[in-house]
């Protein structure tokens, strides 16, 4: 048996130097959303100068004039990405012919739009689905282990996941302008699940070890569960890893981030159930045994 609840203190730190950056980036970039929650229209077309120069942006907003509202517009190499206030078809080829004038070609590749009022309900309708989770989450699981502390424990392991993901998510938007979308809240929920499914496995055998060892230090039947189930849970979450790591190499734009997500996630649920659920407890024990006397 290795006692890896002797360094309690160790798995905290790493979680908070994890964590700690991501917070302060979230507290002070927060998420860049996507029109998904924010509302607006996304365009995106491919560009050929007439001159065979590189496209500036001001040229862009030149060929667009007033035919649309344009917020931002990002550029790589002749595609360009841009963002404006919603519009409908009609607007949309109006907009595209007028550029038509300024380029020698333009196609379309991608045209996106949705109304301010769908984007805020999508946004409630995401907090209350997370919410809805975490205390279903922590009300099962203190029903099925008849104690209060596996669900509470179990639930901010979950909330560490997410504080991981979200401060990772939250980074990337700052520095490479990764916008949060469906598919994120699609891939947090996702993630919600599996950390609670491997975190219940380590609960699992605790509670079967404390059936068999009455007498036994609640340290040392955590450090045996620990013990017993790390195999399976790397065994299990390295499949996972291998997976999605090949599927956010090759599985193209669309779904690039919402499989990173996912990856993060996958790590760090891993991590959790065993570094950060389980010593939870132990510290949990410790506290209730300490007032008792």
């Amino acid at each position: 048996m290795i006692r890896f609840m002797r360094f309690t203190w160790l798995y905290f730190l790493i979680s908070g130097l994890v964590i700690i950056p991501g917070f302060i980036s979230l507290t002070l970039y927060g998420l860049r959303p996507s029109i998904d929650f924010t509302g607006g229209t996304e365009l995106q077309v491919l560009v050929e100068p007439k001159d065979g120069q590189a496209v500036s942006e001001d040229e862009i907003r030149k060929g667009f004039g007033e035919s649309l509202d344009i917020s931002e517009i990002r550029i790589v190499d002749k595609s360009i990405l841009l963002k404006a206030k919603p519009i409908d078809t009609t607007k949309k080829d109006a907009a595209m012919e007028k550029l038509r004038q300024s380029f020698a070609e333009v196609k379309e590749t991608r045209f996106e739009t949705v109304g301010p009022v769908l984007g805020r309900e999508l946004l409630v309708k995401t907090l209350i689905a997370m919410l809805l989770s975490a205390s279903g989450i922590t009300l099962y699981v203190a029903y099925r282990f008849s104690e209060l502390k596996y669900g509470v424990c179990a639930v901010l392991a979950m909330f560490h996941d997410s504080l991981v993901l979200f401060g990772v998510f939250s980074l990337l938007g700052h520095f490479m302008h990764v916008e949060v979308d469906v598919l994120f809240v699609t891939a947090v929920l996702t993630i919600l699940s599996f950390s609670v499914h491997d975190t219940i496995v380590v609960y699992d055998r605790i509670r079967e070890l404390r059936r068999r060892n009455t007498g036994k230090p609640y340290i040392d039947l955590v450090d045996t569960a620990v013990t017993e189930t790390m195999s399976r849970s790397i065994n299990n979450s390295m499949t996972i890893i291998f997976m999605l790591f090949v599927l956010w190499l090759f599985g193209g734009n669309t779904i690039q981030w919402f499989v990173f997500a996912l990856l993060v996630g996958t790590v760090t649920g891993t991590y959790s159930s065993t570094f950060t659920a389980a010593p939870l407890l132990v510290v949990w024990d410790a506290f209730v045994r300490k007032r008792r006397k």
